[in-house]
């Protein structure tokens, strides 16, 4: 089931049949959807959600975050930062807990 998906097309503006044509369906797909006759396998869902910069699981109404990275902190990271957490990814559990340790004793 698509939940958002006619609030997502009506809130841009767009018909049935150009959302149709943008993912290459028909526009009795796109209605059906939208009426919960049928549902769409997961390449469709993910086309749809693609063209409306969303998440599937926003679509299908399973997050109230509309957006990709709604709700998730953006980050700047400078040279450094990020060639430490790349370096970090590259660590054992075992190692990233030692690191953690470390940290939290330069951070009292």
């Amino acid at each position: 089931m698509i939940k958002n998906l006619r609030m997502l097309r009506e809130s841009h503006g767009i018909s049935q049949q150009k959302l149709a044509d943008a993912i290459g369906i028909s526009q009795q797909s796109v209605n059906k959807y939208e009426n919960h006759q049928t549902q769409p396998d997961i390449v469709t869902l993910i086309q749809i959600a693609d063209f409306f910069h969303t998440s599937v699981d926003f679509l299908i109404g399973h997050s109230e975050a509309r957006g990709e990275h709604e709700g998730v902190p953006v980050f700047k990271l400078n040279a450094d930062e990020i060639r430490l957490v790349n370096q970090y990814r590259q660590l054992s559990l075992k190692e990233k807990d030692s690191i953690h340790l470390v940290m939290e004793n330069y951070c009292k």
